[in-house]
């Protein structure tokens, strides 16, 4: 059965004075059924914090152009963008003396007719989710402090839920030091599987389990607009910026056989 894409990108300021979080979703412009998906974090609020998250965006989108599965796989292409991302809020740095950094999540979906996969890359705490049908499969582990603690066992989830650390990064896009990436892959997507790209100020707010069930049950636009009411309510008037992209994939509907074609009788 064919496959094709439900997706949305959907985002709110919360309770904060600038919308510092930034999100895409682009068609690869020449090869067809190529998408890609992405989702910045300015971090801490910091001064230039929206400016490192839309040149993350902007960096993807540019880089994609350039993509060529054939010279490069999947993984290491979105690695790579992140890097540049990195160096370009470098460069942007020195030249505007503020201080730049952001949280990055990059997803790159392949696929036409019944074949479609999946790699991604993130750096920070901006998370990735795989779900398939209302089963949780996995998301990305965060750079984080807590995230840390919790490895090494020093810390529990839930501590770190509530930690007053918690917030605290280990690695970020413009920072100082070379940017910690991880990458992953998926293959053989089916009809019901879907991705979740999505800011802290989304994650923090619900279970993986709690996720998958709203994504399943609506579509991509409806479950983001469900998760971002939920999330805004939970905060209760302290929530942070937040976004979510979601990609759902579905099997297409057949087309229909074309009529019969009747030849005329003649005599």
């Amino acid at each position: 059965m064919p496959l094709s894409l439900d997706a949305c990108v959907a985002q709110h300021i919360g309770d904060r004075q600038e919308q510092q979080d930034r999100a895409g979703l682009v068609q690869h412009p020449r090869k067809k059924g190529l998408v890609l998906a992405v989702v910045a974090d300015g971090v801490g609020g910091q001064t230039g914090g929206a400016i490192a998250a839309g040149q993350v965006v902007l960096t993807a989108k540019n880089c994609l152009e350039q993509f060529s599965p054939e010279d490069q796989t999947a993984a290491q292409f979105l690695s790579d963008a992140l890097n540049e991302a990195h160096m370009m809020i470098r460069l942007g740095r020195v030249l505007s003396e503020q201080d730049p950094n952001s949280t990055g999540v990059v997803l790159m979906l392949r696929g036409q007719g019944e074949s479609m996969s999946a790699a991604w890359a993130h750096c920070g705490d901006s998370r990735l989710y795989q779900f398939r049908g209302s089963t949780p499969l996995l998301h990305t582990r965060d750079h984080s402090y807590v995230e840390q603690m919790i490895q090494k066992g020093y810390m529990t989830p839930e501590q770190a839920a509530v930690h007053p650390r918690r917030n605290v990064l280990v690695t970020s896009l413009g920072g100082e030091d070379a940017p910690l990436i991880d990458v992953g892959t998926a293959a053989d997507l089916q009809g019901g599987d879907s991705f979740l790209l999505c800011s802290d100020g989304l994650w923090a707010y619900f279970s993986d389990a709690e996720l998958a069930r709203v994504i399943a049950t609506f579509p991509a636009r409806e479950a983001a607009g469900t998760l971002i009411d939920q999330a805004r309510q939970r905060a209760g008037g302290h929530g942070d910026n937040c976004t979510a992209v979601i990609l759902k994939v579905v099997v297409a509907p057949e087309a229909p056989p074309p009529p019969p074609r009747f030849r005329p009788l003649t005599t």
